[in-house]
């Protein structure tokens, strides 16, 4: 009986043991997940004149062969534009309603309807060339690491815009282009024995030397739990909330949630080996198994992730226009995408109290505006404020360059952000209150810039009692009494000095006219009084001299 119960007791442990060690694995290149890097492409309704749609392919090579097939069996006349900036070989079937034009770095086998010319193959510049060319674009599609292509009959417009601009995108979500590529960057596996009456659990892990730092996730089967690590400054962004339970020890981003979602695993953090992960998840989610790992070292910091097959739920567009909240928009350091902006209105260069929107701007006050962007996974960004319009809401025919000043702050306070000031006063003949502010931004990394887009922010103006150049002056009470009081006063000394000036006169007059009698005192002397019965010798003479005495002082005081 002892013997019997020592080899149940052995036989336990090793099944305890090896159900134990099925529980970690090792990656190999299973795919239980499926990855891919977020790359740049457009989609419009562009069509020539001649019923032909113009797509471009731009090809990115990571390791691998160089070799695709391209497949073109439709009915329907195709331009199509190929561009790689590596070495790349290619075979293909074209029907003759499609023309492919290929830059000198491809080799296609074969000379039916193949042109090569000297293509581009940076972004812009090539679609340049396509609108020189063939006067639009319909579609660019970045394809990394290309297998094979196949252009289906399915419709290759899109109702829109017909300008071409670059965004995020997923090129599952184009029906015209069905890809095959040889997806590098990810190992995955799958423990044996796996229980199939058990929820799934996925365990993904970044480790610390990869570039990704912002990753998409399509989770393809619901009640799926997940378990996610990576590096300080990864962020996860969910494009559906099918999953069961979630573990991760960074931030995560959820569709109806404005804000992040702090880590929520707080157990340690033992490395970013396999097994060290895969025991994380057990301890995490308190289970002895998990169904899948996946380990990601993708050359990219925005990638696309599908958990589960392809075809178990229709895959979500992670594109910035349909399907992301503005919030969740990526940047990354060698396809950037527009970033969300924030513009915030103050009324004092100390930027600490921020206009309410509803606040009335008068146009002669400056004011100080804050542009912020917040970008995922980290990075430390620049912005540089290109230029600012004002556009009157009620005919936005009127519209007006909005000159500005740069304001310095630290690169503490300006993270990501950038401030400058403004003065309205140009508004101020206008009849219009209400105006959209925009602004064009430019992001910058190290000495990299690219277009970061705009910002917008309503403006509702008052206008002010006169123009900035012409102050109003408001006078009190004691403002007017001094004003009257001083006008006074300078009368009273003027009229003072003009009777001072006169006495002055009057006495150098009397002086002069003293000294011309010979033994008389100037001042002091007084006149004889003067017979009223002259004698008829001196009637004459006197009168004479006498009257010329008295018309000098009568004539001075006069």
């Amino acid at each position: 009986m002892e013997g019997y119960l020592m080899r149940l007791t052995l036989l336990l442990c090793i099944a305890l043991a090896a159900s134990s060690s099925s529980q970690t694995c090792q990656p190999q290149d299973q795919k239980a997940t499926y990855v891919r890097e977020m790359l740049r492409g457009c989609w419009t309704d562009f069509v020539r004149e001649d019923k032909a749609e113009v797509h471009i392919l731009n090809l990115i090579w990571v390791g691998g062969n160089n070799m695709f097939d391209l497949e073109m069996n439709i009915s329907k006349p195709v331009i199509f534009i190929i561009a790689s900036s590596e070495n790349a070989y290619g075979s293909y079937h074209l029907s003759k309603e499609v023309t492919v034009y290929v830059n000198s770095k491809i080799l296609l086998f074969g000379k039916h309807n193949i042109y090569t010319e000297d293509i581009p193959y940076q972004n812009m510049e090539l679609i340049k060339w396509a609108e020189q060319k063939f006067g639009g674009v319909t579609s660019f599609t970045t394809v990394q690491n290309l297998h094979k292509i196949t252009r289906t009959e399915a419709q290759g417009t899109k109702p829109g815009s017909s300008n071409c601009v670059l965004e995020n995108e997923d090129i599952s979500q184009k029906p015209f282009l069905k890809t095959e590529t040889d997806p590098k960057g990810i190992k995955s596996c799958i423990p044996e024995p796996q229980n199939t009456s058990y929820d799934e659990i996925h365990v993904i892990n970044i480790p610390e030397d990869s570039t990704v730092r912002n990753v998409y996730l399509q989770v393809k089967k619901q009640g799926t739990s997940l378990f996610l690590r990576g590096p300080q400054g990864t962020t996860w962004t969910f494009l559906r909330t099918d999953f069961w339970k979630l573990g991760s020890n960074n931030d995560i981003q959820v569709p109806q949630i404005q804000s992040k979602i702090e880590r929520t695993y707080t157990g340690t953090l033992s490395g970013d080996k396999a097994e060290d992960v895969q025991k994380m998840a057990l301890e995490y989610f308190k289970v002895s198994y998990f169904t899948s790992y996946s380990e990601i070292t993708l050359n990219a910091t925005t990638i696309f992730l599908g958990i589960g097959k392809q075809h178990n739920l229709p895959e979500r567009s992670p594109t910035v226009k349909t399907a992301m909240d503005k919030n969740m928009i990526p940047i990354t350091t060698n396809a950037p995408n527009q970033m969300p902006l924030t513009m915030e209105l103050y009324t004092s260069p100390d930027y600490h109290l921020p206009l309410d929107p509803e606040t009335r701007l008068q146009t002669n006050k400056r004011i100080y505006a804050e542009i912020s962007g917040n970008t995922l996974g980290g990075m430390v960004l620049t912005l540089k404020v290109i230029n600012c319009i004002v556009c009157s809401k009620a005919s936005c025919s009127i519209r007006k360059e909005l000159p500005f000043m740069l304001e310095a702050c630290s690169v503490d306070s300006c993270q990501n952000s950038a401030r400058l000031s403004f003065s309205l006063d140009q508004l101020q003949e206008t009849t219009s209150t209400m105006w959209d502010l925009e602004c064009s931004v430019n992001l910058c990394h190290s000495e990299n810039c690219v277009e970061g887009g705009r910002v917008r922010r309503n403006l509702e103006v008052t206008q002010s009692c006169q123009p900035r150049d012409h102050l109003c002056v408001d006078f009190g009470l004691s403002g007017v009494l001094c004003i009257a009081f001083g006008g006074f006063l300078i009368g009273v000394l003027l009229i003072g000095a003009l009777w001072f000036i006169k006495i002055k006169t009057a006495r150098l007059d009397i002086r002069s006219t003293a000294a011309s009698f010979p033994g008389c005192p100037c001042s002091r002397a007084k006149r004889q009084p003067v017979s009223s019965n002259p004698s008829p010798s001196e009637n004459s003479s006197a009168n004479a001299s006498i009257g010329s005495t008295q018309s000098t002082p009568t004539s001075s005081m006069a």
